[in-house]
Formats: structure tokens, C-alpha cells, sequence
């Protein structure tokens, strides 16, 4: 019986680390999904500048579909290790051992605090995302003003004048913050990677640690 139970909890730590390490990559393209998208805004808002044509850029288009997918897909894992860790805290309360009751809670509370700091994660760089993508929108609708409104009559050409250079300001502005975001994107990468590298570590230090009490069980 102990052995069934043990087997038990192993398989739902084992699919709680197959689930993390999914959302790990998952989150990673997520970000760089959000960076690549605040570059292409900068570099399409520099060629409208010297361009008349207001079509909608297929790329982006593509950006935000791909943005839609993956949003789903990680809320979909974020719900499956929302599941798994659910039924190792039941596991926990029902182990009848207690004294592996301690190494369970702290392997337990270990994927909780992976779980929140991943969904953290996804919700900040969504969050980003967004915000890009209503700027960048917002943008948009100047340009198509500016463009509409340089193609009527050629009078006013003052005030138009004023119109580019505060739309200038604007897109400086914007540049700026794009920028902020992606040092920002960046420096979260980096710390996904030592996170990951830590994880390993702990996970293969908790092992030798459990080693003992397993044999001794059996």
C-alpha cells in the first residue's frame, strides 16, 4: 500500500515538472513574442514616415494571432498545474505518514511557488503586450489623420506642420518606452534562465535528501 501511495505522488510531482518546464519555454516565446512585436511597431512607424501607404501591415496581423494562441495555450497548462498541485495537497493531507508529511509539504509548497511566479509571469508580459498593441493602435489612427488629412485641400499646411511635429513627440515618446520594456523583457529572461538553473539544482539536492527515508519505507 505504501508503495502504491508513494508511486502516486511521484507520478503527480513528475507531471507537475513536465507541466513547469512546458510553461518555462512556453512563457520564454511569450516574451519574446511581446519584444519582437515592440520592435516591429518602432521600425514600421519609422517607414510610415516616409510612406503614403496606410494599409494594415500583415505582420502584425500574424502577431496577434500568434499572441491569442499562445495566451491560451498558457492558461491552459497554468489550469493543468493548477490541477496537479490540487491533488498532491490532497495527497498530503491523506498520506497517512507522518513523518514524510514535512518533506511533502515543502516539495508541495515548492511547485505552489513555481505556479504563482509563473502565473505572475504570463499575466505581466500580456499585459505589456497589450498595452503595445492599444498604443501602437492608437498610433495608427494619427497617421491615417496626418495622411487624410495632408491629401485634402493643401490648406492649413501650418497647422499641419504642428500636427507632424507633436506626432514626431509622440512616436519619441513611444520609442522610449518600447525600449524600457525590452531592457525590462530582457533582464526577466535572464532571470527565467537562473531560475530554471536553480530548480535543478534544488530538485537534485531534494532528491539526495529524500533518498534515505525512501529505502528506509521500503
Amino acid at each position: 500500500m505504501a508503495a502504491g501511495t508513494s508511486n502516486y505522488w511521484e507520478d503527480l510531482r513528475k507531471q507537475a515538472r513536465q507541466l513547469e518546464n512546458e510553461l518555462d519555454l512556453k512563457l520564454v516565446s511569450f516574451s519574446k513574442l511581446c519584444t519582437s512585436y515592440s520592435h516591429s511597431s518602432a521600425r514600421d512607424g519609422r517607414r510610415d514616415r516616409y510612406s503614403s501607404d496606410t494599409t494594415p501591415l500583415l505582420n502584425g496581423s500574424s502577431q496577434d494571432r500568434m499572441f491569442e494562441t499562445m495566451a491560451i495555450e498558457i492558461e491552459q497548462l497554468l489550469a493543468r498545474l493548477t490541477g496537479v498541485n490540487d491533488k498532491m495537497a490532497e495527497y498530503t493531507s491523506s498520506a497517512g505518514v507522518p513523518s514524510l508529511n514535512a518533506a511533502l509539504m515543502h516539495t508541495l509548497q515548492r511547485h505552489r511557488d513555481i505556479l504563482q511566479d509563473y502565473t505572475h509571469e504570463f499575466h505581466k508580459t500580456k499585459a505589456n503586450f497589450v498595452a503595445i498593441r492599444e498604443r501602437e493602435n492608437l498610433m495608427g489612427s494619427v497617421r491615417k489623420d496626418i495622411e487624410s488629412y495632408k491629401s485634402g485641400s493643401g490648406v492649413n499646411n501650418r497647422r499641419t506642420e504642428l500636427f507632424l511635429k507633436e506626432h514626431d513627440h509622440l512616436r519619441n515618446s513611444d520609442r522610449l518606452i518600447e525600449e524600457t520594456i525590452s531592457i525590462a523583457m530582457a533582464t526577466k529572461e535572464n532571470m527565467t534562465s537562473q531560475r530554471g538553473m536553480l530548480k535543478s539544482i534544488q530538485s537534485k539536492m531534494n532528491t539526495l535528501a529524500n533518498s534515505p527515508k525512501i529505502v528506509f519505507l521500503l
